[in-house]
């Protein structure tokens, strides 16, 4: 079966280095990904209105084994050589950005946490099993987030016609897609008292920048 491993990269990208080969394949590993949002609380509702903020980067667990007890060697010699890449590398002043691959999957991340436990140990108390809780947290670069999915916005100034029931709060989250940018509708149209808007008033709502 091919052997799962951990490639590092340098800052383009590519390939840097030989990889680091697992001594055995994950049993199970795990994907989580989730989004951050924002509640936004407007006079007169009941329940805040909820607007997206971001994605958060998606992270991978999973427990890799390590066992060197028919050799007679230190199993640090193994394992250490995925903790080395926790520390910070010269050239970039940071932690490398690696690459899980195993099969068809192919992580793009750094490592975040490594837990290590010796379970075995010689008579001289050299440790020859371990068991690394390992979690990589997805790293994408500016441009490669901007690329994929395409991103669009309010690109240009619109006119609309206030209607009974309307508020900024309402247009902003309609338009904009987050009611905190209010003020923005208000600044535009010289609106001191958003509570208070006239049917059947044109105003206009200015492009996001």
């Amino acid at each position: 079966m091919e052997k799962a491993l951990v490639q590092p990269l340098d800052e383009k990208g590519n390939h840097k280095g030989e990889p680091v080969k697992v001594l055995f394949n994950p049993t199970e590993y795990s994907i989580e990904k989730s989004n951050q949002f924002q509640s936004t609380a407007i006079p007169g509702l009941q329940v805040p209105v909820t607007s997206f903020v971001s994605g958060n980067a998606a992270t991978l667990n999973m427990d890799l084994f390590f066992d060197t007890y028919e050799k007679g060697t230190d199993v640090r010699i193994y394992s250490g050589k995925l903790t080395a890449m926790l520390d910070i590398d010269r050239g970039l002043h940071a932690p490398p950005v690696c690459k899980f691959i195993w099969g068809k999957l192919e992580f793009k991340a750094v490592l975040e946490r490594v837990n290590q436990r010796f379970t075995m140990f010689l008579d001289s108390g050299i440790p020859v099993r371990a068991t690394l809780s390992v979690t990589f947290k997805e790293y994408k670069t500016i441009t490669e987030q901007l690329q994929s999915p395409p991103r669009q916005s309010a690109d240009r100034t619109k006119h609309r016609v206030i209607k009974q029931g309307d508020s900024l709060w309402l247009l902003a989250d309609r338009e904009y897609g987050d009611p905190g940018l209010w003020r923005m509708i208000a600044e535009a149209n010289n609106i001191d008292n958003p509570r208070t808007l006239e049917a059947g008033r044109e105003i206009i709502i200015p492009p996001l920048e």
